[in-house]
C-alpha cells in the first residue's frame, strides 16, 4: 500500500492512487507500506529516488543508518511494537528530499497510524515533509514513553506483591527478567533514534528554522534514557531483595535440619554407648536399664529445645 500526503490550501490530502503522482502538487509525504515492486518502481522514476532494499535497512553499521546522498537525507531506525509474543523491532527508512518525506517500511505501525489521525485533525500548520516528520518522530517517542509507563506499573506491582507474600514464587523473578529485556528493548531503540537524529541534527540539507524543534525531540529522548536507567536500578534491586527472600527461606529450612539433627544427636549417642558390643557395660543387666536410656533420651532431647527456645533459635 502507498499513501500520499500533500498540500491544499491549508489542509493536508491523502491520495492512494500511485497513478496521480505525477499530478499532485505540494506534495509532503510518501508512505510505502508493504508496497509491490511495481509501486516502488514507479515511485523511484518519478521522484527521481532510489529506496533501500530490506536487507541495507536493518544493517547495523552506523554508514548504514545514516547518510546523505544527491541532496537527500537517508536514515533508518528501528521502531518497537509490542504484541502477543512480546515486543519486537520494527525497521523503517526515512528519506527526506527537497523538503519531501519518504517513508519505507514493512507492515503496520501504530505510530504510523497516530500521525495519520493528528494530521486528519489539522490542528497543526504543516509546511511540508520535515514538519510531518517532525510530528512522527514525536509521536514515536510519545509511544515509548506511554511503554514505559506501563513498565513502571508492571514494576510497582511486582513490587507490592513481594512484600505481600510470605515465600517468593518463581513466576516473580520470570517478570522481573521479562522486564529487563523489555526495558534493555526500548533502550536500545531510543539510543538508535538518539543517534539518527544527532546526525540529521547536523545536516545542512535539513532545514535550520526546524532544528530548534528536533533538539527538543532529543531532549526528550534524553529524558527517557534516564527514565530507563531508573527502571533498570529498580528492577536490579527487586530482584536482589527477590533472592534475598529465597536465600532467608533456604536458612530457615537450613536451620530446621540443623535443629533436629542436634535435638537427635545426644539420644544417638546414649544409643550408641550402651548398644557397643562389649561384654561388660555398666547397667546393662539393670532391670530397668532400657527405660533408663530411654528416659535419658528423652530428657537430652528435651534439655536441647529449652536451651533453643530460650536463645529463640526456633
Amino acid at each position: 500500500m502507498v499513501r500520499f500526503f500533500y498540500k491544499e490550501g491549508k489542509q493536508v490530502k491523502k491520495e492512494t492512487d500511485v497513478r496521480e503522482l505525477g499530478h499532485l502538487k505540494n506534495l509532503m509525504w510518501v508512505d510505502l507500506q508493504s508496497a509491490s515492486q511495481e509501486e516502488e518502481e514507479w515511485i523511484e522514476t518519478k521522484c527521481d529516488i532510489s529506496f533501500q532494499t530490506p536487507q541495507e535497512i536493518v544493517e547495523i553499521e552506523s554508514s548504514a543508518r545514516y547518510f546523505e546522498q544527491n541532496n537527500t537525507i537517508n536514515a533508518n531506525s528501528n521502531f518497537l511494537k509490542s504484541d502477543q509474543d512480546g515486543y519486537h523491532f520494527y525497521p523503517v527508512s526515512f528519506m527526506i528530499r527537497d523538503n519531501v518525506l519518504f517513508t519505507y517500511r514493512q507492515g503496520d505501525s501504530r505510530s504510523f497510524a497516530d500521525t495519520v489521525k493528528k494530521i486528519k485533525l489539522g490542528e497543526e500548520v504543516f509546511k511540508d515533509g520535515v514538519d510531518i516528520l517532525l510530528l512522527l518522530l514525536e509521536t514515536r517517542i510519545e509511544s515509548d514513553a506511554d511503554l514505559l509507563e506501563n513498565m513502571t506499573k508492571e514494576v510497582k506491582n511486582i513490587s507490592k506483591a513481594l512484600s505481600r507474600e510470605k515465600k517468593p514464587k518463581q513466576a516473580s523473578l520470570l517478570k522481573i527478567n521479562n522486564l529487563q529485556e523489555n526495558t534493555m528493548l526500548i533502550r536500545e531503540s531510543i539510543i538508535d533514534k538518539q543517534r539518527v537524529l544527532s546526525q540529521i541534527l547536523r545536516s545542512v540539507y535539513f532545514p535550520e528554522d526546524r532544528k530548534e524543534r528536533l533538539r527538543i525531540v532529543l531532549k526528550d529522548i534524553t529524558s527517557l534514557l534516564e527514565y530507563t536507567t531508573f527502571n533498570f536500578e529498580r528492577l536490579e534491586y527487586l530482584q536482589d531483595t527477590f533472592m534475598g527472600l529465597i536465600n532467608l527461606e533456604q536458612n530457615e529450612i537450613i536451620k530446621i535440619f540443623t535443629v533436629v539433627t542436634i535435638i537427635f544427636l545426644p539420644p544417638t549417642l546414649i544409643a550408641g554407648i550402651f548398644g557397643m558390643n562389649y561384654q561388660v557395660i555398666p547397667s546393662s543387666n539393670h532391670p530397668y536399664g532400657f527405660w533408663i536410656a530411654i528416659i535419658l533420651m528423652v530428657l537430652s532431647s528435651m534439655i536441647f529445645l529449652f536451651f533453643f527456645k530460650r536463645k529463640k533459635w526456633i
